[in-house]
């Protein structure tokens, strides 16, 4: 660019030319950064939600390894002791996000003026965060509940 407007004319002085590409990158590096650390926090604190709901369900199970084992002896299939232990933490989930999205409602009339051209309730947010929330629960619940499927009934009798 700078040697065609040289070509042209020499004595334009040309010292801040720059791309749009350039242009655009530097308009929204503020509040790149910002977003970046907050989508890393966000990334931390699923993990760690992720974590408690593993540790949760694990101490679940290990406090009721007698009761797995009768139920095992009884007959219970591997399918059985899995639906047990996915299921309740499944309903503890659903209750959660239930009461979360309840919580969300309330306070976005509080969040309207930072909001712009976004609806504060869109049901479509609300419903894919719910879903990923399930999904981490189910991801997190099913370590422990293979683990209970796979007690050995005499062992946990004893």
């Amino acid at each position: 660019m700078r040697a065609a407007i040289r070509a042209v004319d020499k004595g334009v002085v040309n010292y801040n030319s720059r791309t749009m590409n350039d242009v655009v990158s530097n308009s929204a590096a503020p509040r790149r950064v910002p977003m970046l650390l907050l989508s890393a926090f966000a990334g931390v604190a699923m993990l760690l939600a992720m974590l408690g709901i593993y540790g949760v369900t694990s101490y679940y199970v290990t406090q009721r390894t007698h009761e797995i084992g009768v139920r095992m002896a009884l007959g219970a299939q591997i399918v059985d002791v899995l639906k047990l232990v996915l299921k309740r933490a499944m309903l503890l989930a659903v209750i959660g996000i239930g009461i979360g999205i309840a919580g969300a409602v309330a306070v976005t009339r509080y969040m309207t003026t930072l909001l712009f051209d976004v609806q504060p309730v869109d049901a479509m947010t609300f419903a894919g965060v719910g879903l990923v929330l399930l999904a981490v629960v189910f991801v997190a619940c099913l370590v422990p509940a293979r683990r209970a499927a796979k007690i050995d009934p005499l062992e946990a009798l004893r």
